[in-house]
């Protein structure tokens, strides 16, 4: 079949406006507001080739794929960017922006890597307001870092979240670091959080010593079960389950291979399903 001749550009804006159009009858019967808003690729990505090919004018994805121009040295792209979400969401919901403005009531708090892979809002395609997030180098939760453990108690006491997501992913750098010996500066002093997990479960690695990856990913979900724990520990954890708070904390791990995130074998709504020893009275 013959290649259809490609279209002229058009604009960020039309272009992302177009993909903010109300759902027709029978799409879904959740509330589906944004479901349909992605920033379009590029018009120059090559991933585009096949929509050009296919779809109507203007030729978009649906899925999220900007890339940052490096030549862009005042980041205008990025205001351009701004701009042109911020018209369509508007031409969407008019007051969207005003009433999120009065409060936030996310139900989720996320605990992520920092990794620029791994984007709590789109990996679980919720919008603005949904996910109160807080991430770090491999999603370490530790009993004396004061910045994760303000944001655990404004999520639960402020906030009242009612999930708290700890999600690990593979392919993680700070996870392989860890299970290094080499010396990589000031970070070292935080992978040794991550080795504590690899020391306390060593009879795990020892089964499968030959196999890297295999010990890559195996670390990467025991952390985050680790980190999911001290969650549980904390005192506001605590505090919100004497009080009789709804509260469940998960562990999850997510794939970049594959854009999947999947739950580990730890899900935790009170102080039953804990040690003892962890269990704060108040």
């Amino acid at each position: 079949m013959a290649r259809a001749s490609p279209r002229a550009p058009v604009s960020l804006a039309t272009r992302a406006l177009s993909l903010s159009r109300p759902l027709a009858d029978g799409e879904g019967k959740k509330d589906k507001r944004f479901t349909r808003f992605f920033q379009p690729l590029a018009y120059n990505d090559p991933s585009n080739d096949k929509i050009r090919d296919t779809c109507c004018p203007p030729a978009t994805s649906k899925v999220q794929r900007n890339k940052f121009d490096p030549t862009d040295a005042n980041l205008d792209g990025l205001l351009e960017n701004n701009k042109a979400w911020a018209e369509a969401v508007v031409a969407e919901d008019p007051d969207f922006f005003k009433n999120i403005a009065l409060r936030q009531e996310p139900k989720i708090l996320w605990i992520g890597c920092s990794d620029s892979r791994v984007p709590a809002n789109q990996i679980v395609q919720l919008g603005p307001g949904e996910i109160f997030v807080h991430r770090n180098i491999a999603n370490v939760v530790h009993h004396a870092d004061l910045n994760c453990l303000s944001v655990i108690q404004f999520a639960v006491e402020a906030l009242k979240v009612e999930h708290i997501i700890v999600c690990g992913h593979y392919n993680c750098g700070g996870i392989s670091a860890a299970l290094s010996n080499k010396s990589l500066g000031l970070i070292d002093t935080w992978l040794r959080m991550i080795k504590d997990v690899y020391r306390a479960n060593e009879s795990e690695f020892d089964a499968i010593k030959e196999d890297h990856d295999k010990r890559v990913r195996k670390l990467v979900e025991l952390n985050a079960i680790n980190s999911a724990k001290n969650v549980c520990h904390s005192v506001s954890v605590q505090r919100a389950w004497n009080k009789g708070q709804k509260l469940t904390v998960h562990a999850w791990a997510y794939d970049i291979e594959d854009g999947h995130a999947k739950r580990l074998d730890w899900k935790v709504s009170g102080n039953e399903q804990l040690n003892s020893i962890y269990n704060i009275d108040h």
